[in-house]
């Protein structure tokens, strides 16, 4: 039996190509349904935005590998030619160490992002409402949230923002002390100003106004994040009422200066104010920095700060991938047991046999035997049996332990001939 996973992702192929091989929440299900390769014991697939990938256990690893290729490009109407160079595969261990570093997002376009472990998750609850899943999955998707989990937990891998819109929320946090009585107000609708303004609603910014030279295009974004759409010209009064403001236009020269800041610094009585200006060129005039108790931050400032983070990630990440490999070397040996397990079990039932055969023989030459002579016979004979098979499972045991559990199986199974019927 072997581990198999098949699959690519944003470093082995193209968006173009990775998009046509994804399969959608609702196809999911009628996939795992219809992939029953003879040879494949369990499956899970794995679909995101960035990788498809199809986990197996199973009795034949290259059958596997044509079937699986089969199988994408029938449901997807592709050729094998058009997906097939760029897809990888990774067999038993190396299989599980990289599922592994798939749910602790250290294989992730973004290091440390949040989103795969809930996906890695859906792909087992999808696979195992489908049946797909057994004994050996269970063991391999539970050990991989708990990875996961401990990579969070015992590294600062999550704890460094590697986004533009999550570096300018992580900036707020470390001057206001609380984001959740603060007043946002955007300038602009551009994207990343809108994921920035998602942030800091999730963080519990209760009050966001909205303008753009566009009114109907403020009115649209307001009715999204539950916020106020106000008109262009209205913006430099609002500024009085707006803690952080996050500017985002296409204006070909600076539309806030020292003097509008002055003014409403003026009217807040000094309460500290946060600019974002995320527009290229410029919204905000550089020497509003200089005034006391305002704090502004351009595109140049935000990129600085994630590739600091990005760094910290990626020395956090050396930290993850030793706790991988240590995991790793634990589900090893679970699956030595496990390998050992049936041997183990077949050696003691052939010993119980020729036990049963011996007596059977010792009974027919005694004679009738009283219950307590029967009872000294069955003890005798189990304690002999129990003794000559005492070394051999302690044997495959530690075998199991040192990782030459296939060596030792194979001995045991020849010596006690447990491939033949007693």
């Amino acid at each position: 039996m072997a581990i198999l996973a098949i699959g690519l992702n944003h470093t082995t192929a193209p968006v173009a190509v990775r998009e046509r091989l994804a399969f959608s929440e609702a196809s999911l299900a009628e996939a795992l349904g219809s992939f029953r390769p003879p040879e494949v014991q369990e499956c899970a697939i794995l679909s995101t935005c960035n990788r498809v990938e199809i986990y197996l256990h199973t009795v034949d690893v290259q059958a596997s590998f044509e079937h699986c290729t089969a199988f994408l490009a029938m449901s997807h109407a592709l050729t094998p030619a058009q997906f097939v160079p760029h897809l990888y595969q990774f067999h038993d261990l190396e299989a599980v160490r990289h599922l592994f570093r798939v749910a602790a997002s250290l294989d992730s376009l973004v290091v440390g992002e949040p989103q795969i472990l809930g996906q890695v998750k859906a792909a087992y609850l999808a696979a195992q409402a489908a049946r797909r899943t057994g004994s050996l999955f269970a063991q391999l998707f539970e050990r991989a949230f708990g990875v996961a989990k401990a990579v969070r937990s015992e590294t600062g891998i999550s704890d460094h923002a590697v986004s533009v819109s999550y570096a300018a929320i992580e900036l707020a946090k470390k001057i206001f002390e609380s984001l959740q009585e603060r007043t946002v107000m955007v300038l602009g609708a551009g994207e990343t100003a809108e994921l920035a303004v998602r942030h800091l609603v999730r963080q519990g910014v209760p009050r966001v106004f909205i303008a753009n030279r566009t009114m109907e295009r403020a009115e649209r974004l307001a009715q999204t994040l539950h916020a106020k759409a106000i008109a262009w010209d209205a913006f430099p009064e609002h500024l009085t009422y707006a803690d952080i403001v996050i500017s985002s236009t296409s204006a070909p020269a600076p539309i806030i200066d020292p003097t509008m800041v002055r003014e409403a610094m003026r009217a807040r009585r000094g309460r500290p104010m946060f600019f974002i200006d995320i527009a290229v060129p410029r919204d905000i005039e550089p020497a509003v920095n200089s005034l006391e108790n305002v704090f502004l931050y351009d595109m140049d400032d935000l990129q600085h700060v994630v590739q600091e983070n990005r760094h910290e990630r990626q020395r956090e990440a050396l930290v993850a991938e030793e706790l991988v490999g240590r995991e790793v070397q634990h589900f090893a040996q679970w699956l030595a047991v496990r390998d050992a397990v049936p041997t183990i079990v077949a050696l003691r039932q052939r010993g119980e046999a020729i036990r049963v055969q011996a007596v059977e023989k010792a009974l027919q030459k005694l004679g009738p035997l009283d219950a307590r002579q029967r009872q000294a016979l069955e003890a005798l004979t189990s304690g002999i049996v129990n003794t000559l098979l005492h070394a051999p499972t302690v044997y495959l045991k530690r075998s199991s332990r040192e990782g030459q559990v296939r060596d030792a199986v194979h001995v045991v199974r020849h010596l006690f001939d447990l491939d033949t019927r007693p």
